[in-house]
Protein backbone atom coordinates (compact mmCIF):
# COMPACT_ATOMS: atom_id res chain seq x y z
CA UNK A 1 0.00 0.00 0.00
CA UNK A 2 1.46 3.42 -0.86
CA UNK A 3 2.67 5.69 1.91
CA UNK A 4 0.39 8.66 2.49
CA UNK A 5 0.29 11.73 4.72
CA UNK A 6 -2.92 13.51 5.65
CA UNK A 7 -3.34 17.24 6.17
CA UNK A 8 -4.13 18.62 9.58
CA UNK A 9 -7.79 18.54 10.47
CA UNK A 10 -8.98 17.80 6.93
CA UNK A 11 -8.73 14.04 6.48
CA UNK A 12 -7.33 14.80 3.03
CA UNK A 13 -4.55 12.47 1.86
CA UNK A 14 -1.21 13.96 0.94
CA UNK A 15 0.98 12.96 -1.98
CA UNK A 16 2.29 9.42 -2.37
CA UNK A 17 5.76 9.10 -0.85
CA UNK A 18 6.24 5.66 -2.37
CA UNK A 19 6.50 2.30 -0.58
CA UNK A 20 5.65 1.34 2.98
CA UNK A 21 2.41 1.36 4.91
CA UNK A 22 -0.19 4.10 5.22
CA UNK A 23 0.10 6.75 7.87
CA UNK A 24 -1.91 9.88 8.61
CA UNK A 25 -1.45 13.06 10.56
CA UNK A 26 -3.65 13.87 13.55
CA UNK A 27 -5.72 17.05 13.55
CA UNK A 28 -3.13 18.81 15.70
CA UNK A 29 0.37 20.15 15.17
CA UNK A 30 1.45 18.57 18.45
CA UNK A 31 2.28 15.23 16.87
CA UNK A 32 4.71 14.78 13.96
CA UNK A 33 3.97 12.64 10.94
CA UNK A 34 5.56 9.28 10.31
CA UNK A 35 8.45 8.76 7.94
CA UNK A 36 7.98 5.51 6.10
CA UNK A 37 11.14 3.49 5.46
CA UNK A 38 10.58 0.13 3.82
CA UNK A 39 7.50 -1.47 5.31
CA UNK A 40 7.71 0.01 8.81
CA UNK A 41 6.54 3.55 9.69
CA UNK A 42 9.07 5.42 11.80
CA UNK A 43 7.83 8.45 13.74
CA UNK A 44 9.98 11.55 13.38
CA UNK A 45 10.82 13.42 16.59
CA UNK A 46 8.71 16.54 16.98
CA UNK A 47 11.82 18.68 17.22
CA UNK A 48 12.70 17.86 13.63
CA UNK A 49 9.55 19.44 12.23
CA UNK A 50 8.40 23.00 11.86
CA UNK A 51 4.94 23.84 10.61
CA UNK A 52 3.59 27.10 9.33
CA UNK A 53 0.52 28.25 7.45
CA UNK A 54 1.33 30.26 4.36
CA UNK A 55 -0.34 31.49 1.16
CA UNK A 56 -3.54 30.03 -0.23
CA UNK A 57 -2.71 27.24 -2.68
CA UNK A 58 -4.38 25.77 -5.72
CA UNK A 59 -2.52 22.49 -5.42
CA UNK A 60 -0.14 20.59 -3.18
CA UNK A 61 3.36 19.37 -3.87
CA UNK A 62 5.91 17.11 -2.27
CA UNK A 63 9.61 16.42 -2.67
CA UNK A 64 12.12 14.36 -0.74
CA UNK A 65 15.85 13.90 -1.12
CA UNK A 66 18.74 12.22 0.65
CA UNK A 67 20.50 14.21 3.31
CA UNK A 68 23.14 14.15 5.97
CA UNK A 69 26.12 11.83 5.83
CA UNK A 70 25.78 10.75 9.45
CA UNK A 71 22.90 8.97 11.14
CA UNK A 72 19.61 8.38 9.45
CA UNK A 73 15.93 7.64 9.91
CA UNK A 74 16.03 4.53 7.76
CA UNK A 75 18.08 1.40 8.26
CA UNK A 76 19.85 2.26 5.02
CA UNK A 77 21.65 5.19 6.65
CA UNK A 78 20.93 8.50 4.89
CA UNK A 79 18.75 11.08 6.58
CA UNK A 80 15.50 11.72 4.71
CA UNK A 81 14.51 15.31 4.03
CA UNK A 82 10.85 15.81 3.17
CA UNK A 83 9.17 19.02 2.07
CA UNK A 84 5.41 18.66 1.83
CA UNK A 85 2.69 21.17 1.08
CA UNK A 86 -1.01 20.57 0.88
CA UNK A 87 -4.26 22.54 1.31
CA UNK A 88 -6.26 22.85 4.50
CA UNK A 89 -9.97 23.47 4.95
CA UNK A 90 -9.16 27.04 5.98
CA UNK A 91 -7.84 27.67 2.48
CA UNK A 92 -4.24 28.06 3.61
CA UNK A 93 -1.20 25.98 2.88
CA UNK A 94 0.59 23.89 5.45
CA UNK A 95 4.25 23.39 4.77
CA UNK A 96 6.16 20.80 6.78
CA UNK A 97 9.93 20.49 6.67
CA UNK A 98 12.13 17.99 8.39
CA UNK A 99 14.90 20.39 9.41
CA UNK A 100 18.60 19.62 9.37
CA UNK A 101 20.01 18.78 12.79
CA UNK A 102 23.35 19.88 14.24
CA UNK A 103 23.48 17.82 17.42
CA UNK A 104 27.05 17.77 18.69
CA UNK A 105 28.27 20.30 16.11
CA UNK A 106 30.58 22.81 17.78
CA UNK A 107 30.43 26.27 16.18
CA UNK A 108 32.87 29.10 16.87
CA UNK A 109 31.47 32.63 16.48
CA UNK A 110 34.48 34.87 15.90
CA UNK A 111 33.83 38.52 16.86
CA UNK A 112 35.20 41.56 18.59
CA UNK A 113 33.55 44.87 19.52
CA UNK A 114 31.31 46.34 16.83
CA UNK A 115 29.66 43.27 15.32
CA UNK A 116 26.12 43.83 14.02
CA UNK A 117 23.95 42.50 16.85
CA UNK A 118 21.28 40.67 14.83
CA UNK A 119 23.96 39.05 12.69
CA UNK A 120 25.13 37.23 15.78
CA UNK A 121 21.95 36.71 17.79
CA UNK A 122 19.66 35.41 15.04
CA UNK A 123 22.11 33.01 13.37
CA UNK A 124 23.21 31.81 16.80
CA UNK A 125 19.59 31.13 17.74
CA UNK A 126 19.11 29.16 14.53
CA UNK A 127 22.20 27.09 15.31
CA UNK A 128 21.13 26.52 18.92
CA UNK A 129 17.64 25.51 17.79
CA UNK A 130 19.19 22.95 15.44
CA UNK A 131 21.15 21.42 18.33
CA UNK A 132 24.58 23.01 17.78
CA UNK A 133 26.91 24.03 20.59
CA UNK A 134 27.87 27.66 19.96
CA UNK A 135 30.66 29.70 21.55
CA UNK A 136 31.65 33.34 21.15
CA UNK A 137 35.40 33.41 20.51
CA UNK A 138 37.05 36.82 20.81
CA UNK A 139 40.41 38.52 21.29
CA UNK A 140 38.73 40.37 24.16
CA UNK A 141 38.34 39.27 27.77
CA UNK A 142 34.99 39.21 29.53
CA UNK A 143 32.47 40.69 27.11
CA UNK A 144 32.15 42.04 23.59
CA UNK A 145 29.84 44.87 22.63
CA UNK A 146 27.54 44.76 19.63
CA UNK A 147 26.55 47.46 17.18
CA UNK A 148 22.80 47.92 16.72
CA UNK A 149 22.22 49.54 13.32
CA UNK A 150 23.24 53.12 14.20
CA UNK A 151 24.61 52.96 17.75
CA UNK A 152 26.22 50.65 20.26
CA UNK A 153 24.12 47.72 21.43
CA UNK A 154 24.33 45.28 24.30
CA UNK A 155 27.31 43.36 25.64
CA UNK A 156 27.70 39.61 25.26
CA UNK A 157 29.89 37.30 27.34
CA UNK A 158 32.94 35.84 25.65
CA UNK A 159 32.84 32.06 25.94
CA UNK A 160 36.40 31.38 24.81
CA UNK A 161 39.24 33.88 24.64
CA UNK A 162 40.92 33.68 21.24
CA UNK A 163 44.34 33.08 22.79
CA UNK A 164 42.91 29.97 24.48
CA UNK A 165 40.94 28.68 21.48
CA UNK A 166 42.15 25.98 19.12
CA UNK A 167 40.42 25.30 15.79
CA UNK A 168 40.40 21.57 16.52
CA UNK A 169 37.81 22.25 19.23
CA UNK A 170 35.28 23.39 16.62
CA UNK A 171 33.51 21.92 13.60
CA UNK A 172 32.33 25.14 11.92
CA UNK A 173 32.83 28.90 11.97
CA UNK A 174 30.32 31.79 11.94
CA UNK A 175 31.54 35.28 10.95
CA UNK A 176 29.00 38.04 11.75
CA UNK A 177 29.46 41.40 10.09
CA UNK A 178 29.20 44.98 11.17
CA UNK A 179 31.77 47.45 9.86
CA UNK A 180 33.91 47.79 13.01
CA UNK A 181 34.13 44.11 13.97
CA UNK A 182 35.67 42.52 10.85
CA UNK A 183 37.86 45.58 10.23
CA UNK A 184 39.43 45.06 13.66
CA UNK A 185 39.67 41.30 13.26
CA UNK A 186 41.50 41.43 9.93
CA UNK A 187 44.27 43.42 11.65
CA UNK A 188 44.68 40.66 14.26
CA UNK A 189 47.06 37.91 13.03
CA UNK A 190 45.83 35.45 15.63
CA UNK A 191 42.22 35.92 14.58
CA UNK A 192 43.12 35.49 10.91
CA UNK A 193 45.13 32.35 11.61
CA UNK A 194 42.18 30.94 13.56
CA UNK A 195 39.76 31.63 10.69
CA UNK A 196 42.17 30.41 8.02
CA UNK A 197 42.47 27.03 9.70
CA UNK A 198 38.78 26.29 9.01
CA UNK A 199 39.39 26.76 5.29
CA UNK A 200 42.60 24.74 5.43
CA UNK A 201 40.72 21.85 7.05
CA UNK A 202 37.71 22.23 4.69
CA UNK A 203 35.38 22.94 7.60
CA UNK A 204 32.19 24.91 6.88
CA UNK A 205 32.20 28.69 7.27
CA UNK A 206 29.28 31.16 7.18
CA UNK A 207 29.86 34.91 6.76
CA UNK A 208 27.32 37.71 6.45
CA UNK A 209 27.42 41.39 5.47
CA UNK A 210 31.00 42.64 6.11
CA UNK A 211 32.03 39.22 7.42
CA UNK A 212 33.65 38.26 4.06
CA UNK A 213 36.44 40.75 4.84
CA UNK A 214 37.82 37.92 6.98
CA UNK A 215 37.53 35.51 4.04
CA UNK A 216 39.53 37.96 1.91
CA UNK A 217 42.19 38.50 4.56
CA UNK A 218 42.76 34.76 4.98
CA UNK A 219 43.32 34.39 1.24
CA UNK A 220 40.26 32.22 0.67
CA UNK A 221 38.09 34.44 -1.53
CA UNK A 222 39.84 33.70 -4.81
CA UNK A 223 37.67 31.76 -7.27
CA UNK A 224 34.57 31.80 -5.07
CA UNK A 225 31.10 33.22 -5.59
CA UNK A 226 30.46 35.45 -2.55
CA UNK A 227 27.57 37.66 -1.41
CA UNK A 228 28.29 40.60 0.89
CA UNK A 229 27.44 44.17 1.77
CA UNK A 230 27.72 46.12 -1.53
CA UNK A 231 30.74 48.15 -0.42
CA UNK A 232 32.81 44.95 -0.36
CA UNK A 233 32.25 44.29 -4.08
CA UNK A 234 35.51 45.90 -5.20
CA UNK A 235 37.48 44.25 -2.40
CA UNK A 236 36.10 40.85 -3.37
CA UNK A 237 36.75 41.38 -7.09
CA UNK A 238 40.33 42.43 -6.30
CA UNK A 239 40.70 39.25 -4.24
CA UNK A 240 39.63 37.12 -7.21
CA UNK A 241 36.07 36.41 -6.11
CA UNK A 242 32.83 36.81 -8.04
CA UNK A 243 30.55 39.17 -6.11
CA UNK A 244 26.95 37.97 -6.17
CA UNK A 245 23.95 40.17 -5.35
CA UNK A 246 21.58 37.58 -3.89
CA UNK A 247 20.24 36.62 -0.47
CA UNK A 248 22.54 33.64 0.08
CA UNK A 249 25.30 31.90 -1.83
CA UNK A 250 26.98 28.61 -0.98
CA UNK A 251 30.27 27.85 -2.71
CA UNK A 252 32.08 24.79 -1.44
CA UNK A 253 32.48 25.07 2.33
CA UNK A 254 31.43 28.75 2.44
CA UNK A 255 27.97 30.30 2.77
CA UNK A 256 27.59 34.09 2.51
CA UNK A 257 24.81 36.68 2.55
CA UNK A 258 24.50 40.42 1.93
CA UNK A 259 22.87 42.06 4.97
CA UNK A 260 20.54 41.59 7.97
CA UNK A 261 17.48 41.43 5.70
CA UNK A 262 18.90 38.17 4.30
CA UNK A 263 19.17 36.48 7.70
CA UNK A 264 16.29 34.00 7.14
CA UNK A 265 17.91 32.72 3.92
CA UNK A 266 21.35 32.92 5.49
CA UNK A 267 20.27 30.83 8.47
CA UNK A 268 18.70 28.17 6.30
CA UNK A 269 21.75 27.90 4.05
CA UNK A 270 24.15 27.96 7.02
CA UNK A 271 22.39 25.20 8.95
CA UNK A 272 22.18 23.06 5.81
CA UNK A 273 25.87 23.56 5.04
CA UNK A 274 26.95 22.83 8.61
CA UNK A 275 24.74 19.73 8.75
CA UNK A 276 26.22 18.29 5.59
CA UNK A 277 29.87 19.24 6.00
CA UNK A 278 30.67 19.59 9.72
CA UNK A 279 32.24 16.77 11.68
Amino acid sequence: MPAMLSSFGTGMPGPDLGGGACSSLPSSSEAPPAALCGSEPRVLPKALWRVRQTARPRFGRMAHTGGRKTGGLCDGGGTIRITQTYPSLAGGLWRMIMADRLDGCRVAILVTDGFEEVELTKPRQALDDAGAETAIVSPKDGTVRSWRSTDWGQEFPVDVRLSDATPDEFDALLLPGGVINPDKLRMDPTAMAFAASFFADDKPVAAICHGPWTVIETGNADGRRIASWPSLETDLLNAGAEWVDQASVTDGNLTTSRNPDDIPQFNEAMVSLFAHRAG
